[in-house]
């Protein structure tokens, strides 16, 4: 069977809700990550055939995202592109079915990803098509309704995590001290450089001239435990998620370009990563946030490896709570997990996650001269994700 080789990653910074990149569309910054991350993998735009790229919140970004996306990258307009949406597994997903179409030898490129833009999600009005009556008529925030709420889950994704941690006995100050790590990770990571390489500066046009994005500017620094613990809880009265234990919006793009290795190596080109497992797996809607403790070990058994092979791993921080719950579970070394940081420090831009975890982690295997490693994201509505590489380059 065919190999799948990772010929380059990228990823943007991440931008806050109301920053930087509010002003432009995911199709807008995803084509300029796009254009760079093909750039970095050494191959022309007309080598890609197929494009799967993830976006989750589609109200008003315009029809079929991937293929905006693609085209204001500069892929021909010839290439095929399609659009995944499974919440915080899509880039991961879209990830999985390039290398699934190469290995089928439908395909022998695949430029795969997401972009997520927290910042143009807009309201709805269901009942203005067919007209309101008189009196109070409803206005719903999508990034609650296709977001944050769980129709199957019951609730939204805080309230649900709220309930799971008390079930688990997981402390408000275990939450807070892993949240604090995370950002003092991320500060010490920001200072030290260690994702100018990663990052692909995005311009942004206005009429006082153009701006270049390509700095973090989500997480805080200095931040204590002690300071997380005086910020109250959000979801529920007795909870302990606050704002400072779990992930902040994030808008950011993120794209692999994908390729059978023969190709690859007939053609000359040095490639990152071999890409040796990957699982996507079903799971309870009311304890999603557990969903990395199935797919992580199913990825891990196509790859033929353990989890103690690992030598770096990127597992989503939704929340601080999800992740001591899986981190228990699987019994992980915390030291070789999201070492420059997580989603609470630097956000988490949902479709675009996994592609930007996995993205870091290939930056960090190279930086640190390691071989293995795998990503994880726990997904609303009971998913999970998961996806092992081993460095080449």
């Amino acid at each position: 069977m065919r190999q799948v080789v990772i010929l380059g990653s990228g990823r943007t910074a991440g931008g806050k809700y109301a920053g930087s990149l509010k002003t432009l569309t995911a199709p807008q910054f995803g084509g300029q990550l796009v254009q760079e991350v093909v750039k970095r993998s050494g191959i022309a735009p007309d080598t890609i055939d197929q494009t799967i790229f993830g976006n989750a919140w589609q109200a008003g970004v315009g029809p079929n995202p991937a293929r905006l996306t693609a085209m204001a990258g500069g892929i021909p307009a010839d290439v095929p592109a399609v659009s995944v949406n499974v919440r915080c597994g899509s880039s991961i997903q879209a990830l999985i079915m390039g290398c699934q179409a190469i290995k089928a030898e439908d395909v022998d490129t695949v430029l795969a990803g997401g972009t997520e833009s927290a910042n143009n999600v807009p309201y709805g009005m269901a009942k203005a098509r067919w007209g309101y009556r008189m009196g109070k008529g409803d206005i719903d925030d999508l990034l609650h309704k296709d977001g944050f709420q769980c129709p199957l889950g019951g609730g939204l994704m805080g309230e649900i995590t709220d309930a799971y941690a008390k079930d688990l006995g997981i402390s408000r100050e275990e939450q807070d001290a892993f949240a604090a790590d995370c950002h003092n990770k991320t500060e010490a990571a920001v200072d030290a450089g260690k994702f100018e390489a990663e990052i692909v500066p995005i311009e942004i046009k206005s009429k006082k001239g153009v701006t270049v994005f390509k700095d973090e500017e989500i997480f805080r620094r200095g931040v204590t435990a002690e300071s997380l613990s005086k910020l109250p809880a959000v979801f529920t009265k007795d909870g302990t998620v606050t704002a400072g234990n779990a992930c902040a919006l994030c808008d950011a793009a993120s794209a692999q370009v994908l390729m059978d290795r023969e190709k690859a190596s007939a053609l000359g080109l040095a490639p990152q990563a071999l890409v040796r497992g990957y699982a996507f797996v079903g799971f309870d809607p009311k304890t999603f946030g557990l969903s990395p403790i199935k797919a992580m070990p199913a990825a891990l058994k196509m790859a033929g490896l353990t989890m103690a092979d690992m030598d770096l791993i990127e597992l989503n921080e939704a929340f601080a709570a999800q992740y001591i719950a899986c981190e228990r579970e699987l019994n992980i070394d915390r030291g070789k997990v999201n070492v420059n940081g997580g989603a609470i420090a630097l956000g988490h831009p949902v479709a675009a996650t996994g592609s930007k975890i996995l993205t870091t982690l290939l930056y960090a295997l190279k930086d640190r001269d390691l071989q293995f490693g795998i990503v994880s994201a726990c997904v609303g509505g009971g998913n999970g994700v998961a996806f092992v590489v081993e460095r080449l380059n």
